[in-house]
């Protein structure tokens, strides 16, 4: 069975199209885990409301710690034994639930799944897609952009029994707790990268995600985990990525020195007609 916890705080904007997108999924092995922080809004009334007529849906209502602790509230309420969460304005691609609830049948325990994600913005337009194709820890932690990471959680899926091995998403993050859990869990658990379309992420602008993004909090908070997460590295992948980091400043070194050569020789008569 599949857990989709959903942390929610003040989204009634979106919390019912939320709730009908684990609905249009028809799977009959899932639950939907509703973690309210206290939202002053008619956020909880909308989950009510659902939940009377859904037996899927479960949820509570309590001021929190943040994303963080919502999360770690979520998977101690689980009953699934695969782990997902899912925004409020995020949604999955069709049949994605069964899809992966079947797909988990076939690996060990524990086990880290991992599909493609479209990112849309606030005038639902595609702006990227999100394709992590490479997920061993050093592919992850050689450099920001470099390789890209999982963007959004509404595109991986994951064992619960992970938490066992790894612990909780740490509730002092606010900006990339599921980035830190990520980098944990593919060095212990059975990674697997499906090449399929599965979550959409809407990056919407005035979100907490957002305004991270465009003051560079994001990128900040994502370097110094990188950083971190190196200590973990083997030492034979410490000299695979001294050797890529020397590979990339040659390369850009390289690159200057002909764009230079290419300026210098615009100044030569011969070389300039």
């Amino acid at each position: 069975m599949i857990s989709i916890i959903t942390p929610v705080y003040n989204g009634e904007k979106f919390i019912e199209s939320c709730l009908q997108a684990v609905i249009a999924q028809h799977c009959k092995e899932v639950e939907h885990l509703l973690i309210d922080g206290g939202s002053t809004d008619d956020t909880v009334t909308i989950i009510k409301d659902y939940a009377q007529q859904y037996p899927h849906i479960r949820w509570i209502s309590e001021p929190d710690q943040g994303q963080s602790d919502a999360m770690n509230k979520g998977v101690r309420l689980a009953i699934g034994n695969i782990i997902t969460f899912l925004n409020v304005d995020d949604y999955y691609e069709p049949n994605v639930l069964n899809q992966v609830n079947q797909l988990f049948k076939t690996l060990p325990d524990p086990s880290f799944v991992v599909g493609n994600c479209r990112i849309w913005d606030d005038q639902n337009r595609v702006i990227d897609l999100n394709r992590p194709s490479k997920l061993r820890l050093l592919d992850l932690v050689v450099g920001l952009n470099v390789n890209p990471y999982p963007c959004n959680p509404c595109a991986y899926f994951y064992h619960r029994s992970l938490h066992n091995q790894i612990g909780d998403y740490p509730i002092d993050d606010h900006h990339a707790m599921d980035l830190d859990f990520i980098l944990r869990a593919v060095q212990v658990a059975h990674v697997k990268y499906v090449d399929h379309v599965w979550g959409n992420y809407r990056r919407i602008q005035g979100t907490k995600t957002f305004t991270a993004m465009a003051d560079g909090t994001s990128d900040q908070r994502v370097r110094q985990l990188l950083r971190k997460y190196r200590q973990d590295l083997s030492p034979l992948e410490w000299i695979e990525w001294l050797g890529w980091k020397l590979w990339n400043q040659l390369t850009k070194l390289t690159s200057l020195l002909l764009r230079a050569l290419r300026k210098f020789l615009r100044l030569i008569p011969y070389y300039s007609q």
